[in-house]
């Protein structure tokens, strides 16, 4: 018997996309890992979660391990709904769900808004993932390009009015990084977001705006769309695991009360009782404004740093974005195939992760890449850096 007959065919043509994961390098235990969206370990509370965890089973004992869980993990969406607050965004319980990571946020998404027959708008590039789950779900895409000042909302509008005209289907929705965006580190002009907003109700679609890395600006973060947004056309997606720690797998989706229930309907995992009363707890000691602006300032300095280096180590053709927070910087290598690049960059010594699994056009993405300034420490970024220059030059 060959199980796979059973599949539905939603399911068989969903497994003929690459597999989850499959952009993630084997990196030996020597390399330094600028390909890791990982937080700074020494920035990563253990100790602190640690205490939170012992306080919460010693002052409720098996309550967060049970089915109907802790009463403190209610708490975590008013931690929420206050960081939401911060970033001008106003929202009650009814509009707020709590997820297992942006990827849950994305997939729960997924499931309520797309069939086969629908059309997704994203990035191009964009976060990898995000591809990953939506071809679960369809095939049919429309891609936007990125430029140094984010998604071309220009070249968008020209795409809808074509596709308009000529009776073709508009998205449903576009997916989008505005702030801080994984893979580019660029972030969408005010002038792009309210053309972008204007797009959305001229064309009759919705927004998803992943803000995973909008509170890591280095000087400021730029105002959300879904703070913009005076139509509901917004639904936001959020996430602890950038800024406090991504193991404990803390997201959350926020929209119209009557798309929150939807997505509610499919959630049929119980929540995470003992996961978000833990982190409801940490978060009921955190001074979260220092906390912020030490995350800042050591992302700020690291990235400094790794320009700094690709000043002095890159060719002369090789050229990046200069991101304004977050994580990530993109990289420019003409006329090299970064996915052939990276096992000779393994072999001395310093991971990447190419630009193509960033795209959904495979090619658009082998002349990039991308680097993370995040998890290395400053000296591993240089030395790193240093070592994928002479990489380069041996291929040039």
């Amino acid at each position: 018997m060959k199980v796979e007959s059973f599949f539905s065919n939603h399911t068989k043509l969903a497994l003929k996309n690459e597999p989850p994961g499959s952009w993630i390098a084997d990196v030996p235990d020597h390399c330094i890992r600028l390909n890791s969206g990982y937080p700074e370990s020494s920035l990563v509370p253990s100790a602190e979660v640690k205490e939170a965890a012992v306080y919460l089973l010693e002052s409720e004992q098996d309550l967060p391990l049970q089915y109907l869980g802790s009463p403190s993990k209610d708490r975590l969406k008013r931690h929420i709904q206050a960081r939401m607050e911060k970033r001008g965004i106003i929202v009650s319980e009814e509009e707020l769900l709590i997820t297992a990571g942006a990827c849950q946020a994305i997939d729960l998404i997924a499931q309520v808004l797309v069939d086969k027959d629908t059309v997704v708008a994203v990035e191009a590039p964009t976060y990898m993932e995000a591809i990953e789950i939506f071809q679960n779900y369809t095939d049919r895409f429309i891609t936007v390009p990125i430029d140094e000042e984010g998604l071309r909302t220009d070249l968008f509008e020209q795409i809808l009015a074509d596709r308009k005209s000529n009776g073709q289907p508009l998205p449903r929705f576009l997916y989008c990084i505005p702030t801080f965006q994984n893979p580019t580190g660029t972030t969408l002009t005010p002038k792009r977001r309210q053309h972008l907003l204007e797009l959305a109700e001229s064309y009759n679609f919705l927004i998803v705006e992943d803000d995973a890395y909008g509170e890591l600006g280095f000087v400021n973060s730029p105002q959300t769309l879904k703070s913009m947004d005076q139509a509901n056309r917004v639904i936001y997606v959020g996430s602890l695991s950038k800024i406090v720690a991504p193991g404990l797998r803390i997201g959350w989706v926020s929209g119209v009360k009557e798309l929150i229930e939807a997505l509610f309907w499919f959630k049929k995992d119980l929540e995470h009782s003992y996961a978000e009363a833990t982190m409801a707890t940490y978060l009921n000691k955190l001074n979260f404004e220092e906390h912020i602006i030490k995350l800042k300032e050591s992302y700020q300095k690291k990235c400094d740093r790794l320009l700094a280096a690709l000043e002095t180590y890159m060719p002369e053709s090789v050229s990046w974005f200069v991101p304004k927070g977050g994580y990530f910087v993109w990289v420019k290598v003409p006329g090299i195939d970064t996915g052939q690049l990276l096992s000779q960059a393994l072999s001395k010594g310093v991971a990447f992760v190419p630009g193509q699994y960033f795209f959904l056009d495979k090619e658009e993405g082998k002349e990039y890449l991308r680097l993370s300034f995040s998890y290395a420490d400053e000296r591993e970024i240089v030395k790193g850096i240093q070592i994928l220059g002479k990489v380069l030059e041996g291929k040039n």
